[in-house]
């Protein structure tokens, strides 16, 4: 069942002046797209901390958009690489696309095309410099590549990812990206070991909700490492995986 455009179920954007239309139009042209549907496309701006501080008229947020982007970022990504480099395996495929995926590897493009000049985001996360936030400019980044799935189809939306992302592929390639990806390492370390895979747990939550430090351990074969500390799930989860895999492969790490 497919959904009609403008239809309600996409989420309610935030009202557009006519300076804020002119500001996505100025967006569009920077990144060669277009969108059929611009609520859609700020819905796509939209941060849940202005959502959740706007109580007087009912507005939704770009978190379900994010959800959706993220798929269609992970199959164009696979696809491009299985098309591409016939010679690479699996793992190989995983790791790859592992990096490019990344918070690091999304927030870096959108800094790119100014992806902060365009977010709404709420007062508390504005003073709290939310709209520099990795976390915030990557998710965003997710939620954009959604909406234009929805807006245009999966065709465009995959061409959209592809012009993003392959210059990160190549720099991976071509071994030019220093960070490891230690989550993706210590997984296969523990599959490659003990046929298993690594258990991540959330400890604490603390700060205000804007401003939130996330606490995350990782325990592998009743071993537990961490708690290592990051401004999201994502971020806490890498270092507390780079703690244990530097712990278990120190001839690797």
């Amino acid at each position: 069942m497919f959904l009609k455009r403008n239809t309600p179920n996409y989420g309610k954007a935030p009202e557009m002046s006519s300076i804020r239309r002119q500001e996505l139009l100025l967006f569009q042209s920077d990144t060669g797209i277009k969108f059929k549907n611009l609520s859609l496309l700020n819905l796509a701006f939209t941060h849940s901390s202005f959502a959740n501080e706007s109580h007087a008229s009912h507005v939704d947020c770009n978190e379900r958009l994010e959800f959706l982007g993220d798929s269609v970022l992970g199959i164009s990504v696979s696809t491009w690489l299985f098309k591409h480099l016939p010679d690479r395996n699996e793992g190989d495929f995983s790791r790859i696309r592992s990096y490019v995926v990344s918070e690091e590897s999304l927030a870096a493009i959108a800094e790119t095309l100014h992806i902060d000049r365009y977010l709404i985001i709420g007062k508390g996360e504005e003073i709290s410099g939310g709209r520099h936030k990795k976390a915030i400019l990557a998710d965003c980044m997710e939620a954009i590549f959604g909406a234009y799935y929805l807006d245009q189809g999966f065709e465009k939306a995959a061409a959209f990812v592809e012009r993003l992302l392959v210059p990160s592929i190549d720099n991976v390639l071509e071994n030019k990206q220093s960070n490891k990806d230690y989550k993706t390492l210590l997984q296969e370390y523990v599959q490659k070991r003990y046929k298993k895979y690594p258990v991540y747990t959330l400890v604490k939550k603390t700060g205000p909700e804007h401003a939130n430090v996330f606490y995350m351990q990782v325990t592998v074969q009743r071993k537990t490492f961490g708690p290592a500390s990051g401004s999201n799930k994502k971020e806490a989860e890498q270092k507390v995986a780079e703690m244990a895999y530097k712990a278990l492969c120190p001839e690797k790490g």
